[in-house]
């Protein structure tokens, strides 16, 4: 029994047609978990204040967006933040949020326009570095 080439190529179409279907359904479901975990992302309270001298690295990762940082506390108060690591949709601007951090002296600052869900991103990181000096 000879298969013809219509057929087989129907059958190559209609498998690659599956695979497709299978990655973008995977590809939503990691988008909508994304989006749900930095929506979900909340702030606790910590006061600098109480952090111990020292140098201090946190990271968080949702997914699509990460963030490794080095956080320096000096007399209580946070002197410098590094970005080790960060890997971002388009959220290279949200890299500017540290200024605002140590400028304001607490985590939870406006975040970039534009680059919401890597601010988030990148004061979770700080907020779990910090943890790591109370």
């Amino acid at each position: 029994m000879r298969i013809s080439k219509k057929k087989i190529i129907s059958i190559i179409i209609l498998f690659l047609l599956l695979i497709g279907l299978i990655w973008g359904t995977v590809y939503l479901k990691k988008v909508a978990d994304y989006k749900r975990a930095v929506g979900e992302t909340t702030f606790g309270e910590i006061d600098v204040a109480n952090v111990s001298d020292g140098i201090y690295i946190g990271e968080y990762d949702v997914n699509f967006i990460y963030a490794k940082v080095e956080v320096t506390v000096e007399d209580g108060k946070i002197v410098s933040i590094n970005i080790l690591e960060h890997r971002q949709e388009r959220g290279k601007a949200a890299e500017t949020v540290i200024g605002k951090i140590i400028e304001e002296q607490k985590i939870d600052v406006d975040a970039i326009s534009g680059a919401t869900n890597s601010s988030t991103v990148i004061k979770k990181a700080v907020e779990n570095a910090l943890k790591g000096g109370q």
